[in-house]
């Protein structure tokens, strides 16, 4: 079997799928040309060191292979919220030795502007196989203003622009969309991988599919949930979210986490689900306690049993039980938001007993599985499966827009293809 898609971005790569609308690495020229590479180094930091390098381990294969076929590498990402100005605490400075480190220990200049003449003679310095780190996009207004004037700086010190960072795709920045227009763009090899697996998903899927979706609020699904019905055969809702379906319905819910005031939209999705042949799947039996800590006294009962002073916090065995024959008879699948209040033991049952199904499944090869969202990604870590997965995006809001249907800025720049 295949390898997951998590794991198939080093080295050169497959070739775009014919269904990519995009150039990738393979489609350019870059030996002597100065490169810009759009990444997200956007990281957890704790005492001046880097918390979680995921998403430096993650770009690292791109840069490692333009370096190596001779690019001169310009490296541009934000940090923080810095509101267009510079603030010592979100310079990217600190991320030139742990981003060397990722590319095997090859030396990454850091450059204290990311346009203007400073930048310029940085770049014009660097050898082929060099790589550069900007400054943080973000200290110039221009950036996420999409100046022209700032997209003509950035643009001034390059040959050739990748975008490598799917997570800043729903951002109509100047160094997502306005660069891309002005020099011949392809998506990095994070970016191809990213945008393969979310096509073969839901765009080009092989049925049936499934859909998981949890988390606390139906208010910030409403248009995830509005999109999927019409693209998936199974919809499985959990977490708190459940609950507002439930009480929909006239279950109910006891003290559990709801939003009794969209229950008429819960109905309308219901109803539209039902028109475009999605089925549902709601709890059965539900996890109650009457108190949110760990190791608290709980019980699986009915959904229909929930005392009045009850909170629901997890999926009961049964539901679970059912999820896992739902995913067993599926090929593809799509997974955001955890089933149950996984953060707490025991409420993380559900999600981690799902979750290894699905991983089972994807490593016996009868189930392409895709999951993203912040919380979605701690729960399959804490389940122990985030490497089971054929792709799992860190993505957050672009993943989550994506999901919703909507039409992602940097990538609709990347189809343009540049000038």
């Amino acid at each position: 079997m295949s390898p997951p898609i998590w794991d198939r971005c080093d080295g050169a790569g497959p070739a775009a799928s014919a269904m990519t609308a995009f150039r990738t690495l393979d489609d350019i020229e870059v030996a002597g040309k100065r490169v810009l590479v759009r990444v997200d180094l956007n990281v957890p930091m704790r005492g001046g060191a880097v918390g979680d390098a995921t998403r430096i381990d993650r770009v690292a294969p791109t840069l490692r292979e333009l370096a190596e076929r001779g690019a001169r590498v310009i490296v541009a990402s934000h940090f923080g919220r810095p509101k267009g100005r510079p603030v010592a605490a979100m310079s990217l400075g600190p991320l030139a030795e742990p981003l060397s480190q990722a590319l095997d220990g090859r030396p990454v200049r850091f450059v204290p502007d990311c346009i203007g003449a400073e930048a310029e003679g940085a770049v014009a310095a660097l050898a082929p196989g060099d790589v550069a780190l900007l400054e943080n996009l973000r200290f110039h207004a221009g950036e996420e203003a999409n100046d022209p004037a700032f997209a003509d700086g950035l643009a001034r010190l390059a040959d050739v622009y990748v975008n490598d960072a799917f997570s800043a795709a729903h951002r109509a920045h100047a160094s997502t969309t306005a660069v891309a227009s002005r020099l011949p763009s392809a998506a990095g090899r994070l970016m191809q991988a990213e945008l393969e697996a979310l096509g073969k998903a839901l765009e080009t899927p092989e049925r049936p599919v499934i859909a998981v979706v949890g988390g606390a609020k139906v208010s910030t699904k409403l248009a995830v949930l509005a999109n999927l019905i019409g693209r998936v055969d199974r919809l499985v809702i959990g977490g708190a979210m459940a609950n507002t379906f439930l009480h929909a319905q006239g279950v109910a819910v006891g003290a559990s986490l709801h939003e009794p005031g969209l229950a008429d939209d819960a109905r309308r999705i219901m109803g539209e689900a039902a028109g475009a042949g999605c089925e549902i799947v709601l709890p059965t039996d539900v996890v109650v306690t009457r108190e949110f800590r760990e190791g608290a006294e709980s019980a699986a009962i009915p959904a229909g049993d929930v005392p009045a002073d009850g909170m629901i916090l997890d999926l009961g065995p049964e539901t679970c039980a059912r999820i896992e024959a739902a995913l067993a008879e599926s090929r593809t699948l799509v997974w955001n938001g955890p089933l149950g209040a996984f953060e707490v033991e025991p409420f993380d049952r559900a999600t981690a007993t799902c979750a290894r199904a699905a991983a089972r499944l994807t490593q016996a090869g009868t189930l392409l599985s895709v999951a993203g969202g912040g919380d979605t990604v701690a729960a399959l870590q804490g389940a122990g499966v985030l490497g089971a997965f054929s792709y799992v995006s860190t993505a957050g809001g672009a993943f989550l827009e994506w999901l919703e249907g909507r039409t992602l800025p940097g990538v609709a720049a990347l189809e343009a293809g540049g000038p």
